[in-house]
């Protein structure tokens, strides 16, 4: 895979390109690179962003808020003949006033894991619930779910952060079996997780001393969706990378 210029012509009818977690660092720069991507293309279709505070609003500890969303959106899509082609949801949760990420067993919080189980793994898979089947049956579609390298089983060397390792490691089997029944539904469809890398956003910036390369949300957002176009269907539930590599699970 390889990354190329976001080409997000390339649905024969119209679309619509749908950010989830519009209001943090990485999910506002993807949402506003879409917009300016759409402008200079001089493209049909419409970029949307929804978040806990948006107008369509959101919130993952509240099913009914995902639901009524999804309900809003296919709405929208009835009404302009709009066709939902891209899905990103770009939500996260390493670090706050529900806890830090552990460093040794001893550290394990049942408070801490239930939060960030509920906002990196539950909450995106009522996403898939309810917004998935908003995805067209024929033709070119792709849903992208941010994740991190730290979810990999396989790429652990380092231990630590059992919380955040799990919960990204669930989403990306969730990632795994969506795309499975996706394929079913629509055999040009794309489902993948995604590791933005190090971001400049407040989720890393306790973080980022430890010699890791830290981009800005900018960069990262023009990288990601340069790969997501560079995608074919049989990259579908893979955990890809801002460099187009796959990473193993």
């Amino acid at each position: 895979m390889s990354a190329a210029p976001t080409d997000l012509n390339a649905p024969a009818s119209p679309g619509l390109a749908l950010v989830i977690g519009a209001g943090g660092g990485l999910g506002a720069a993807l949402l506003a690179q879409l917009e300016q991507d759409r402008q200079a293309a001089g493209a049909d279709g419409r970029v949307m962003g929804i978040s806990r505070s948006s107008e369509l609003r959101m919130d993952y500890l509240d099913e009914a808020s995902i639901r009524d969303a999804a309900s809003r959106v296919a709405e929208l899509c009835a009404a302009s003949g709009l066709e939902l082609r891209l899905l990103l949801v770009a939500t996260g949760f390493l670090h706050g006033q529900a806890g830090q990420p552990e460093r040794s067993l001893a550290n394990l919080d049942e408070a801490y894991l239930r939060h960030v189980f509920a906002i990196n793994t539950l909450g995106p898979a009522l996403v898939m619930k309810h917004f998935l089947p908003l995805l067209p049956k024929r033709g070119r579609c792709v849903a992208g779910f941010v994740s991190a390298r730290v979810g990999s089983i396989g790429d652990n060397a380092l231990g630590g952060w059992y919380g955040y390792r799990a919960s990204k490691a669930a989403l990306n089997q969730l990632v795994k079996t969506a795309a499975v029944e996706l394929t079913r539904r629509n055999k040009d469809s794309i489902c993948v997780s995604l590791h933005p890398g190090t971001v400049e956003t407040p989720l890393s910036q306790p973080f980022a001393k430890t010699g890791l390369k830290v981009r800005p949300a900018s960069e990262a957002a023009r990288q990601l969706l340069g790969v997501l176009d560079g995608l074919q269907a049989s990259d579908s539930g893979a955990l890809v990378d801002y460099q187009g590599l796959t990473l193993p699970f």
